[in-house]
């Protein structure tokens, strides 16, 4: 067997191990797809009405969940990201990766394992999600080809907040503190374009706003779902989550092979 071979087979091992944790643990699960789908409710039915009105061209509560489902759908896949960080920690504090470490396996595995169990479990917290904005009456106008752009955008975010958060897990020091250092994910998504354009902010708030990665990201997947060019936008989405991804996992991969139980 090759040296790919090898790591195929351990990293699906792996996926397994981390896949049976998820399934022992489902309040984290619940929770996790919990969060996206309060802010979709509260952002609809109570502020929607309001917030849909105040959209270029007018709109009502419909208008509003068009524009903003794309936000939701992001703070889904950060919501995810947040329990690899939990996960990873708690391997690293209790000695398990120090174990692996002295097994004939790939090394690479143990963390490929945590970021395809991970995608996994943010496959089915967007299909809870896009289900229930479904049933709440949004409609993207796109045919087959804006889904898939809109997957795409959604994989390679996935990818890059997952290898993000191992890497904040490991270097947290404890479950506790993982659980609260990748925070951030889910608060940057309201200092974007995710619940109001822009324009619409102060100068300052603004230009702030139109600089940091979730806007075109979030743009971009609007674009997808609305049936429109999403421009310049696509790039610097692509690179954004390039970026995030490649300094995230040469960052985990240094901080792994440090790692010891605490």
């Amino acid at each position: 067997m090759t040296t790919l071979t090898y790591t195929a087979r351990d990293s699906a091992t792996m996926l397994g191990r981390n896949l049976k944790h998820i399934r022992r643990y489902p309040s984290l699960t619940l929770m996790l797809i919990g969060q996206p789908v309060l802010f979709l409710l509260l952002f609809v039915y109570v502020f929607g009405g309001t917030m849909g009105a105040g959209l270029p061209g007018g709109g009502g509560r419909s208008a509003y969940l068009a524009y903003i489902s794309p936000a939701i759908l992001i703070m889904t896949v950060a919501s995810v990201a947040l329990s690899t960080a939990i996960y990873i920690a708690k391997d690293a504090t209790e000695g398990i990766i120090d174990r692996f470490r002295t097994m004939p396996i790939a090394k690479a595995s143990v963390l490929s394992g945590h970021v395809l169990a991970a995608l996994a479990q943010t496959a089915l917290a967007l299909l809870v999600v896009v289900g229930l904005g479904l049933l709440l009456g949004y409609r993207p106008g796109v045919g087959p080809a804006g889904w898939l752009g809109a997957l795409g955008v959604l994989v390679l975010l996935a990818i890059a907040l997952t290898w993000l958060c191992l890497a904040l897990g490991l270097a947290a020091g404890s479950v506790e503190t993982a659980s609260n250092t990748p925070m951030f994910l889910m608060l940057l998504p309201f200092l974007s374009s995710g619940f109001v354009p822009t324009d619409s902010m102060p100068a300052g708030l603004a230009w702030i706003a139109e600089h940091q990665p979730f806007t075109p990201i979030i743009d971009t997947l609007r674009a997808c779902l609305e049936g429109t060019s999403p421009g310049s936008d696509l790039w610097w989405a692509i690179g954004w989550c390039v970026l995030i991804t490649v300094s995230s996992y040469l960052w985990a991969r240094r901080l792994f092979s440090r790692v010891r139980a605490g």
